[in-house]
C-alpha cells in the first residue's frame, strides 16, 4: 500500500455501486491511487466514466461501497458526520461549473461564506477574503455584486471561496464549463499559478485542452483507471 507520509490522498480499491431500478451498476470498479502534496492532478473520462463519482467520494460528499479514501494520513470513513463537515468546510476547496454565488451579495461577501459558517470574526474574515481575491486578481471587483462580472470573473470570485479557509486540496469539477475557450484558459492559467504557490489541485474534466495544464492525467472508463500518465512539467 501506499504510504501515508508523503501522500495528501490514498485511495485503495474504492468501489461505488448505485442499486438502480432494483438493478446494481458499479459506477467506480477498484480504483486506486495517491496524491501527493502540490500536486496538480486531472481526472479525464468520457461521461459514465465515474468520474464525477470519484470526485464526490474525494469531496466527502457521497461514502464508497467498498474500499479505503485516506486524506491526510486518516480513514475517511472513521469521521463523524460533523468532522466530516469540518474536513468539507476547512480541507478542501470546491469550484463548481455553476459558481454558485449569492446574486445580491458583493465578491467580497461571497467569499466570506465558509468563514461565517466557521464563526470567524468579521474583521479576519474580511482580510482574508480580500487576500484571496488579491490571489485570483479580483482585488479590484470586491463590491461588485455577480450580475456585474463577466462569466470569468464569478469563476475567479468563486476560486477565492474555495481558497479562503486555505484548504489542503482544491477540487474544481468542469471548471470552465460555462465558459467561453479562451475564459477557460484564462481559468486554467490561474490554477496554474496557484499550483506554483503550492497548492494541492484536482481538476474533473472531459476536455483534452483542460487536462494538459496538469502535471498528472488518470483516465476513466467504465470505473476503471485506464491510465496514469504523469509529465515531468506541465506546458
Amino acid at each position: 500500500m501506499t504510504s501515508f507520509d508523503e501522500n495528501l490522498i490514498v485511495v485503495h480499491d474504492l468501489w461505488k455501486i448505485y442499486q438502480l431500478e432494483k438493478q446494481p451498476v458499479a459506477a467506480l470498479q477498484g480504483v486506486s491511487f495517491a496524491v501527493s502534496p502540490n500536486e496538480f492532478l486531472a481526472i479525464m473520462g468520457p461521461s459514465g466514466s465515474g468520474k464525477s463519482t470519484l470526485m464526490n467520494l474525494l469531496g466527502c460528499l457521497d461514502t464508497p461501497t467498498k474500499g479505503e479514501y485516506y486524506l491526510k494520513g486518516r480513514l475517511v470513513s472513521s469521521y463523524s458526520e460533523d468532522e466530516l463537515a469540518h474536513i468539507r468546510n476547512r480541507e478542501i476547496g470546491f469550484v463548481f461549473q455553476v459558481f454558485n454565488l449569492l446574486p445580491r451579495a458583493t465578491a467580497l461577501h461571497n467569499v466570506e461564506l465558509p468563514l461565517i459558517y466557521s464563526g470567524t470574526s468579521k474583521r479576519v474574515r474580511q482580510e482574508k477574503a480580500r487576500r484571496a481575491l488579491e490571489m485570483v486578481e479580483m482585488a479590484a471587483r470586491i463590491n461588485h455584486r455577480p450580475a456585474e462580472l463577466s462569466g470569468g470573473e464569478r469563476q475567479r470570485v468563486a476560486i477565492a471561496r474555495a481558497l479562503v479557509n486555505e484548504p489542503s486540496l482544491l477540487l474544481a469539477d468542469e471548471p470552465t464549463g460555462n465558459l467561453d475557450s479562451r475564459t477557460g484558459q484564462e481559468i486554467m492559467n490561474l490554477f496554474r499559478k496557484l499550483h506554483g504557490r503550492g497548492h494541492t489541485i484536482i481538476v474533473v474534466t472531459h476536455d483534452r485542452d483542460i487536462a494538459a495544464h496538469a502535471q498528472r492525467i488518470i483516465y476513466l472508463r467504465d470505473g476503471k483507471i485506464e491510465k496514469d500518465e504523469r509529465k515531468e512539467s506541465a506546458p
